[in-house]
């Protein structure tokens, strides 16, 4: 993998491949152009397997060993085996005939026993047989899609999910001062802030978590032409069903097993799969970032009122002239990282929809940069795990704001004055606090003056901004 500190990193156009590249190692093994090209190969080898099994007179059943020597092909893929490829892409200037050819020359090459690389050859032109280069490429996207999706950006995703739940809990019953407008207003809980992000990010991950990848395997325009064609006996839309549904096969998978792709199954398309599922998976993560762009903004907004302190990591600077500078620079990474990453998201879902009649090419470049945008986000979440493993609450802080906000009373004054029907509360109260610092010896004051039940009276005076919280710690807890 390549690091931060190789020469070939320092000279990367992208930070994703350069500044950044020991971060992503994982996602870069499947959503890279290498991580491309095993899908390819794995989507090849279960459409000829599949083919085998079908029992297809000149496409007989391969032996077990043969089976195996192509699951190993799959699970024993390399770098090697994509630059052999590249090397056959160069002469013919096309990736996915580059794969088949390389898969064909396996076949022919083989060093099994006589009988099992002699099957192998017997069906070396079954390899890619009637698909177009999208039937490959569709299907090897939905892999990708899916592998990174189970793989790298849920596991983070529900790790920050984790933390913010860890937050609210631990935090659930300490008083802070809300800011409505930016203006100090009714008091809440540090834990009842985090549980209003837990309950949006919960209920945004759903349809992410939920997502299935669909695929389509039936010709240059859908409809199966060519092999009904060869074989009009087929059934060929349950036969190419079976292979994108059917679970696809782990290294431990029996080679004699039939095995798919474990991808949805998309019936109707052009010559290349709609993507509006790929789309609508793109506008999920896309909301789930902007909940995380507002967890960020306001998590920065509350360090530097001090109401988190950051941990200290031994040698590291805020400032190249301020020695005392603590900045918030895991949220403000966060925060342009999944900018970008939406930004991209955005383009993804309203072009990849959108093709010229049966097919036109420009979604091919595109999806190409499905990895870039993805990346931003995975590192957007490591940013925010590393930020809010290092905050600390700062009570000192947060008490001295409350006790200095003793203006937010007036609502629960107001709203008691109009239970016992006192005429203009509201009024009475936006007179004497709109727009001044009142402290607790103005509001008792007037408190003692209300016209209402002296127990009542009691309860106000005994009230303060740091009481006055409501629900919020038990509403903190439920998340």
């Amino acid at each position: 993998m390549t690091t931060a500190h190789t020469p070939r990193a320092i000279t990367a156009l992208s930070p994703l491949d350069g500044r950044y590249a020991d971060k992503l190692g994982e996602l870069r093994a499947i959503m890279s152009e290498h991580g491309y090209m095993r899908a390819r190969v794995q989507v090849e080898i279960t459409w000829l397997l599949a083919l085998t099994d079908a029992g297809l007179a000149e496409c007989p059943p391969l032996p077990r060993e043969a089976r195996a020597y192509l699951l190993g092909l799959l699970h024993h893929f390399s770098e090697t085996d994509t630059l052999a490829i590249k090397a056959i892409e160069a002469r013919t200037n096309h990736d996915v005939k580059a794969v088949e050819y390389w898969l064909r020359e396996r076949l022919q090459t083989s060093t099994l026993n006589a009988n099992s690389a002699g099957a192998l050859a017997a069906v070396a032109e079954f390899v890619h047989f009637a698909c177009t280069s999208e039937d490959i490429n569709n299907t090897s996207h939905a892999l990708q899609l899916q592998a990174a999706q189970h793989q790298v950006l849920l596991p983070l995703l529900h790790q920050v999910l984790q933390h913010l739940r860890a937050l609210a809990t631990r935090h659930a019953s300490v008083p802070m001062l809300s800011r409505t407008h930016g203006q100090t207003a009714t008091p809440t809980t540090v834990g009842k802030e985090f549980a209003n992000f837990v309950a949006r990010l919960d209920a945004a991950l759903l349809p992410i978590t939920q997502w299935q990848p669909r695929a389509k395997m039936n010709g240059a325009v859908g409809n199966y032409n060519a092999h009904c064609c060869a074989y009009p006996e087929v059934d060929w839309p349950a036969f190419a069903q079976g292979v994108v549904t059917r679970p696809a096969p782990s290294a431990e998978h029996a080679p004699e097993a039939p095995f798919g792709l474990g991808l949805a199954f998309q019936p109707y398309s052009t010559q290349i799969e709609p993507h509006d599922s790929m789309a609508q998976w793109f506008d999920a993560l896309a909301r789930s970032h902007t909940i995380l762009i507002d967890l960020a903004r306001d998590i920065w907004g509350y360090i530097s009122l001090g109401y988190f302190k950051q941990g200290l990591k031994d040698g590291e600077i805020g400032s190249s002239t301020m020695p005392h500078k603590v900045n918030p620079i895991d949220f403000e990474n966060a925060e342009g990282n999944l900018g970008l990453a939406n930004a991209l998201l955005g383009h993804l879902s309203s072009k990849l929809p959108v093709s010229r009649w049966q097919r036109d090419l420009s979604d091919s470049t595109v999806l190409r940069n499905m990895g870039v945008a993805l990346g931003h986000g995975v590192l957007a979440y490591q940013s925010l795990l590393t930020g809010l493993r290092k905050l600390e609450l700062n009570p000192t802080a947060l008490a001295a704001d409350l006790n200095d906000a003793w203006e937010v009373l007036a609502e629960p004054i107001q709203t008691v004055m109009r239970r016992y029907a006192v005429p203009g509360a509201y009024e009475q109260l936006k007179a004497a606090t709109r727009g001044k610092h009142v402290g607790r010896d103005d509001l008792h004051a007037l408190i003692k003056q209300l016209p209402i039940p002296a127990a009542e009276q009691q309860r106000l005076l005994a009230l303060t901004p740091a009481d006055y919280i409501g629900l919020a710690a038990e509403l903190a807890r439920r998340v």
